[in-house]
């Protein structure tokens, strides 16, 4: 039996990858996000907004209504959770308000039984830079030490009312593990022309692979538990261009189509010859506003038209809530025994003070190019989507 909840919420995020990747395939940057981070953090924002606000994050989230969205997230949750002796996810979610504001009980109530959030009170208005550390440390340990230091000095502040956010850890090991001593050092081609010298691992064993016109698809399944056969199911899949250069129009190409991702994954395996994967150690982040506002998130990063009052009660002695930013950062390691990766999603929820000012913010992100996904088959969710440009480059300075 299917979920409730369809692609389309992570069809739509793929949209990133054009609007945030593409401009970072321009400067050289590898790329990764997490769509079901993105999706989880605004999927409990929606649980606290109204009328327009609600209608666009729904609509952003393709649910008809809350009750739907609500379900979804909560089937999409099991799916995606729970540890084994193979695979570890961790998926949580955090939420902290400033004992300024009454929090509405039924915004308590849905934060906690649909997505495990206990909402912690906290003093913005007087500790801003103590809370910012605290949720700053909050993300690091729920990333395993991945995401470090996610949101930048001084963007929490005593307009901040509250803070919602969401951690992600995958490690999965290779069904077929790869043979250390099979991995050589060879050239990687770069989009510029140049090479690069790079490990690449490889197998002689029969992999999952197809082709089609202008690229292959190759899919590495993650090892679980021999009686967990009805459960998750996770794998990575590698969609490479024909042409060394053809990054671009692949990258245009998986956003531009409806199910892409879902149409093109391999199911039969097939003899290989020449067969090498390269390792690879990326992460990015970035703010994440302009790019949701091009995607339709218009009305929950107005300080005039955002409606985020489910979140508190009419009582409450604070003004109109808004969405100052939405931060966001993953990072992924592919190696020969699997996979180990996180993200974390924190948005930043304001008070319009009487002349509408908010703090200004600024982000500082400290063989051929190729995407790559990684994915709960079952349900389709994408845990992690991105190109990798340089394996070689583990870190790089990206301002969008």
């Amino acid at each position: 039996m299917r979920p409730p909840q369809s692609a389309e919420p992570f069809t739509r995020c793929l949209q990133i990858a054009e609007l945030a990747g593409i401009p970072a395939v321009d400067e050289g940057s590898n790329f990764v996000f997490s769509p079901l981070s993105l999706v989880s953090a605004l999927s409990l924002t929606a649980s606290g907004a109204r009328v327009e606000t609600l209608r666009e994050l729904l609509s952003f989230l393709g649910s008809p209504n809350l009750d739907h969205l609500h379900s979804a997230s909560v089937h999409l949750a099991q799916a995606v959770r729970a540890d084994d002796r193979e695979l570890i996810l961790s998926f949580v979610n955090g939420a902290w308000v400033d004992r300024s504001m009454a929090v509405n009980p039924s915004f308590v109530a849905v934060a906690a039984s649909v997505y495990g959030t206990a909402i912690e009170p906290v003093d913005f208005i007087h500790q801003a830079s103590l809370e910012e550390k605290k949720i700053n440390k909050w993300i690091e340990e729920k990333t395993n030490g991945i995401i470090k230091n996610l949101i930048p000095g001084g963007t929490i502040n005593n307009l901040t009312i509250l803070i919602l956010a969401n951690a992600l850890y995958f490690k999965g090991k290779w069904k077929d593990k790869f043979d250390n001593s099979m991995t050589k050092t060879n050239k990687f081609y770069l989009l510029n022309g140049s090479t690069t010298q790079t490990p690449f691992m490889s197998s002689l064993e029969k992999q999952f692979i197809s082709s089609y016109n202008g690229f292959q698809v190759l899919k590495l399944p993650y090892k679980k538990e021999e009686d967990d056969r009805d459960s998750r199911s996770f794998s990575m899949l590698l969609f490479l261009p024909n042409e060394r250069n053809g990054l671009h129009d692949l990258i245009r190409r998986v956003v531009s189509t409806p199910n892409f991702v879902q149409e093109h994954v391999p199911h039969r395996r097939v003899h290989v010859g020449r067969f090498l994967v390269p390792k690879f150690n990326i992460s990015f982040n970035f703010e994440a506003s302009d790019v949701l506002k091009q995607l339709g998130l218009n009305s929950i990063f107005s300080s005039s038209s955002a409606d985020l009052g489910g979140m508190c009660l009419e009582s409450s002695r604070v003004g109109r809530l808004f969405v100052s930013n939405i931060l966001h950062k993953a990072a992924i390691e592919v190696d020969e025994e699997g996979t180990t990766a996180a993200a974390a999603t924190v948005i930043n929820i304001v008070e319009v003070t009487a002349a509408g000012a908010t703090t200004p913010w600024v982000d500082f992100v400290a063989d051929h190019p190729f995407i790559f996904v990684v994915r709960e088959d079952k349900t389709e969710a994408i845990l992690f989507f991105g190109h990798v440009v340089n394996p070689s480059d583990s870190g790089s300075s990206f301002h969008l």
